[in-house]
């Protein structure tokens, strides 16, 4: 979503850099690149105008004029100022003690903004913690929508508490009963949506409100509808108690103003974002680590997060000890690339990593997921003795292979010296050895 703006923040860094000490002319040039870049990212106007405002009266301060090193010293600048813009830190979700109270969680937000995705995505991402949630249904409206939401509930192993085409706000309360008879908590309200705001809509939100105590209102935001999700966001702040935001799609090619605006003109916190659409796909936002990918700096917490969620440390630990012993086979393989895909798509992936967009070999490389398929496939066309034993591989078996799995020797024979490739630059830095990969260095610094 930022690599556009990704680009542009880097360039005007890069022009900054080639000057040895930075005056007040140069500063100002590359605010207005600043500025630029920010306005075509969909940015909300004033957001951007107090932002660069924030930034040049630091950049024009004494340290940074007098500053051996400007280039990173007006980075550094931008990424604090962007770390505040974004909220300064990550808010979790905020549950009352369940022995006095239900913690209760409405979402709202505008139909098609993903909000009974966003539920029970949200039931899988508390259910981790080691609680029971319960998801409701209060969409009386929309077709088919209390049925989703049942589907959504069966992906995730969440009950869904239903009352037909009865009234929204009877439907909450009678769903807080039976959450507390049956000690599930928290309480996950699922509410209606329109294509547009309306009286009505907003009305039922501050009477299902009005049921609870101290709800957690989060409004969920397609990110992808730019400046409209900016109006969207100011119209139910205006409106309802919010609590929070979660900002969907946010995977998507949109230019993210919405991420850069939304906090800024509501006042409240964005807790979560979407990143795809898998049910874990629901990270909690974090906005210094935001605002290193948004400068190319790369996410490597994130990234460790996600393999932690993803790697089983006993199966590392086995796979480590076959890399040690070389017992590295084509079962391990397939199980590695399994274990990466499961981390999130890797065009993501590759842009946590520091520099990696940077380097001249993955700049502008499409990642097609359909290859691994491809190889998925080849693998699963082998026996068990093929995949134990890849050595014994010739001719005829190959022509098996491709044959079976829908693909060419020539896949096959790709597929291997990938293995191999793989195998031999794994057991290097396993063993604390440097290997040359094309160019690079890795491994034992």
């Amino acid at each position: 979503m930022f690599e556009a703006l990704t680009d542009r923040l880097q360039t005007a860094c890069r022009r900054l850099s080639s000057h040895g000490k930075l005056r007040a002319r140069e500063v100002r040039d590359g605010r207005k690149e600043v500025r630029l870049a920010l306005l075509e990212a969909d940015v909300n106007y004033q957001v951007v105008k107090d932002f660069i405002n924030d930034v040049q009266n630091q950049a024009l301060g004494e340290d940074i004029l007098s500053g051996l090193n400007p280039t990173e010293q007006i980075v550094k600048i931008v990424h604090e100022e962007l770390v505040h813009l974004l909220g300064d830190e990550a808010v979790p979700l905020s549950y009352v003690d369940a022995d006095q109270a239900l913690t209760v969680i409405i979402l709202c937000g505008l139909q098609g903004s993903g909000k009974t995705t966003t539920a029970g995505k949200l039931a899988r991402r508390i259910q981790k913690e080691g609680r029971k949630p319960l998801l409701c249904a209060t969409d009386i409206y929309r077709p088919a929508a209390i049925e989703q939401l049942q589907q959504v509930g069966e992906q995730v192993d969440v009950p869904v508490f239903t009352m037909g085409e009865n009234d929204p706000v009877a439907i909450a309360r009678a769903a807080a009963s039976y959450a507390k008879s049956n000690n599930l908590d928290p309480l996950i309200i699922d509410t209606a949506g329109r294509l547009h705001i309306d009286q009505e809509m907003m009305d039922e939100i501050e009477q299902i409100e009005g049921v609870f105590d101290e709800p957690e209102t989060l409004l969920v935001i397609d990110a992808l509808t730019g400046q409209d999700a900016v109006n969207v966001a100011q119209e139910f702040g205006r409106r309802v108690e919010l609590d929070g935001l979660i900002l969907t799609k946010l995977e998507g090619d949109a230019r993210g103003g919405a991420a850069l605006s939304a906090r800024a003109v509501t006042g409240v916190p964005i807790k979560f974002v979407g990143i795809g659409e898998k049910m874990d796909a629901l990270d909690l936002f974090h906005p210094d680590r935001m605002a290193q990918r948004i400068l190319g700096m790369g996410d490597v917490l994130t990234l460790i997060e996600r393999a932690q969620q993803t790697v089983d440390l006993e199966e590392a630990q086995q796979l480590q000890e076959k890399l040690l012993s070389a017992e590295f086979d084509l079962e391990d393989f397939r199980t590695h690339l399994n274990r990466v895909r499961g981390m999130g798509p890797l065009d993501q992936l590759m842009k946590m990593i520091p520099g990696a967009a940077g380097l001249p070999d993955l700049s502008g490389v499409d990642i097609d997921e359909r290859e691994l398929d491809m190889i998925d496939a080849i693998i699963n066309s082998m026996t068990k003795r093929e995949r134990r034993s890849p050595d014994i591989m010739n001719g005829s078996r190959k022509r098996r292979i491709a044959g079976g799995s829908g693909t060419t020797v020539q896949d096959v024979n790709i597929v291997l010296k990938q293995y191999r490739e793989l195998s031999k630059m794994m057991q290097a830095m396993t063993q604390g050895k440097s290997l040359q990969i094309g160019g690079l260095q890795l491994g034992k610094s």
